[in-house]
């Protein structure tokens, strides 16, 4: 996936993945799936995606900066 955030572009195919988390399954209408990735240029964004009942029934990329991608990392680990 690609997004247009302030002028920047945050790209899942050209990115650097740092942490996948998932809750549930596959399938599950509650399940998602959060992935910390990191561009080429050093900035930090997660990409989320779930099921219809999921916080992320839609698929998105959110930027992050890089204590909230620490944090993040800390929470995920």
């Amino acid at each position: 996936m690609k997004k247009r955030i302030c002028n920047k572009i945050y790209d899942t195919l050209t990115a650097t993945l740092i942490k996948k988390f998932t809750y549930s399954y596959y399938g599950d209408p509650n399940g998602y799936e959060e992935t910390l990735y990191q561009t080429p240029e050093g900035f930090y964004f997660i990409y989320t995606n779930g099921g219809e009942a999921s916080p992320y029934a839609t698929e998105d990329i959110k930027r992050l900066g890089k204590g909230k991608a620490e944090q993040w990392l800390a929470e995920h680990s």
